[in-house]
């Protein structure tokens, strides 16, 4: 991405109003440019993608995650409707453990990618799903439950009563450790707990989309903005600053860490985007276990690949073209300028025949093959 590209965002139609969330007057007071996305209106940038990725990697970032949604499952069999509509085993969580996993059709593709967290009252689940599914999710969800006559569960959507925001970057625990009682160096990744921060009692977890530390916090929708105020303040000696949908972009592919719609889709499998490790066909049966194994036996027949252009060009752009002596293997699904590596990268999903690390590929920009080579992934790893 260069210092004029955007990544490319969804939008809705123009008698469609975008939502706003909770933090939209907060954003508009830090000059963020606005745009529509997934059916929300939210912050594409303030200073500029660049200043915003740099600032998480080195000090900590602050994002609204007001679009994402939650639902809570609970009830005498909330762990068994879970093990049916999802991939992962989420027996294995114990209180406030968290999981990645997908949502699976029948045919083996994937609806969503998700987080599962168990409470850590052990008081049933949440389920963070994507902005974009999210109606699909929660429909696809509850008719699930309703077919599972056999299983007594309640499935609700608080999507309008949670707020969500992330800190992120290497001085996101000492901020926050300001801002609460919770020992946070207690807390391991992929775990949260029940506390109070900012005075806020709220659910939080070690959790985030960029490759740094930080956490993840579902506050009352009501106090989102109340918290953020706190964040910002308490970061103010930290460099905090607000991360807009730019750079959380950029930093979750230099993380690769995938996306739906683009390294995830219904008719890309979960061994093709490089996810089958969240897939648990030993479990007991699920929804697309079938598929998935037969998918998994037989071998996937596209990989997902990380790619980093030589030379300069123009940044890669999903969908674009990727090609092998002249012939296409395969697409884009992720590109742009990585401000960390200072090049252009992408992730692609093309023929297994061809994958490889250190082998060339080219990418089609405007017409015209642009010499890549094949990277092992992630691009970037924080250092412990």
């Amino acid at each position: 991405m260069t210092h004029h590209d955007e990544p490319t965002v969804a939008t809705v139609s123009p008698d469609e109003a975008p939502r706003r969330t909770a933090l939209h007057d907060r954003h508009v007071a830090l000059g963020a440019r606005m745009v529509p996305f997934a059916g929300w209106e939210m912050p594409i940038q303030y200073t500029g993608i660049l200043a915003e990725h740099r600032a998480v990697r080195s000090g900590a970032g602050l994002f609204d995650l007001g679009h994402m949604g939650q639902v809570d499952v609970r009830g005498p069999d909330a762990l068994a409707y879970l093990q049916h509509v999802t991939t992962n085993d989420v027996s294995k969580l114990g209180p406030g453990a968290a999981q990645y996993g997908l949502l699976p059709n029948a045919e083996g593709g994937v609806i969503d990618d998700i987080i599962t967290y168990r409470r850590p009252d052990a008081a049933g689940y949440m389920v963070v799903i994507n902005a974009a599914n999210a109606a699909k999710d929660v429909a696809w969800l509850r008719r699930a439950r309703d077919e599972r006559t056999d299983l007594d569960v309640e499935v609700t959507d608080m999507s309008d009563t949670v707020g969500m925001i992330a800190i992120q970057g290497p001085h996101a625990e000492t901020i926050t450790q300001g801002l609460t009682d919770v020992p946070l160096g207690d807390i391991p990744g992929f775990h949260g707990v029940d506390g109070e921060v900012a005075g806020i009692p709220m659910f939080f977890a070690r959790t985030g989309y960029t490759g740094e530390d930080g956490f993840e916090f579902y506050p009352p929708q009501e106090r989102t903005a109340e918290l953020w105020d706190a964040l910002m303040a308490a970061g103010a000696a930290h460099g905090i600053g607000p991360i807009g949908l730019g750079a959380r972009d950029t930093l979750r592919l230099e993380a690769r860490m995938p996306l739906y719609g683009n390294e995830l889709a219904d008719d890309i499998d979960p061994y093709e985007a490089g996810v089958g490790w969240a897939v648990k066909l030993d479990k007991g049966a699920f929804i697309g276990r079938d598929a998935l194994a037969r998918i998994k036996e037989r071998g996937a027949t596209r990989r997902t690949i990380g790619f980093r252009i030589e030379g300069r060009s123009a940044p890669p752009r999903g969908h674009y073209p990727l090609a092998v002596d002249g012939v296409e293997v395969g697409h884009v699904t992720s590109g742009a300028f990585s401000p960390t590596l200072g090049e252009n990268i992408g992730l692609g999903l093309v023929e297994r025949s061809v994958a490889g690390v250190g082998k060339p590929i080219d990418v089609i920009i405007r017409g015209k093959p642009v010499r890549a080579v094949q990277v092992a992934l992630p691009f970037y790893r924080r250092q412990p």
